[in-house]
């Protein structure tokens, strides 16, 4: 069966999560672009987070935005998108993946865990801005989607991943 629209899979959840990993593994499986949310930060809300300080929602409409027209212009260009976002809160997936601008058939997945694994995860990364002191922030922001695609990240990644693209490898 061949889709009529490109499809954008929001793979979301807070710092820690497994977004990136996943996001990057399931874009490959599905010969999807991939777009990472953190590459649209500006250095101003980097320097911020990467010193602990949470970001306020004004500090992430700019970014929210810029990170909405990167995936309108490869949807209106044909191509599937998966989008690695921490996404928290319901408004800022409105802003990502609502309104009829946008030409494609949108699912969100939610990635979460218990907080000490997380917090572990945070801890044990290197060379990333976000830290395990933006964690408790990121919790509390969070608005857990009401239908969403959801895995807990005690799982492997792989397994995650596996699963996510048998549901949505190529139907063309």
């Amino acid at each position: 069966m061949t889709r009529e629209r490109p499809r954008v899979v929001l793979i979301m959840g807070v710092a820690g999560s497994g977004k990136s990993t996943v996001g990057a593994a399931l874009a490959w499986e599905i010969a999807a672009e991939f777009l990472e949310a953190d590459d649209f930060h500006s250095e101003e809300n980097v320097a911020r987070m990467r010193s602990g300080m949470a970001l306020t929602d004004e500090d992430r409409g700019p970014w929210l935005h810029r990170l909405r027209a990167a995936i309108e212009y490869r949807v209106a260009r044909g191509f599937d998108v998966v989008v690695a976002c921490s996404a928290l809160k319901r408004a800022y997936r409105k802003i990502l993946l609502g309104g009829a601008s946008l030409k494609a058939d949108a699912q969100v997945v939610f990635l979460h865990g218990a907080p000490e694994v997380l917090r572990a995860r945070l801890a044990a990364r290197r060379d990333h801005f976000a830290g395990p002191e933006l964690l408790d922030s990121q919790l509390a922001a969070l608005e857990p989607p009401p239908r969403a695609i959801e895995f807990d990240v005690s799982r492997p990644a792989d397994e995650i991943v596996a699963e996510l693209a048998a549901q949505f490898g190529p139907t063309s």
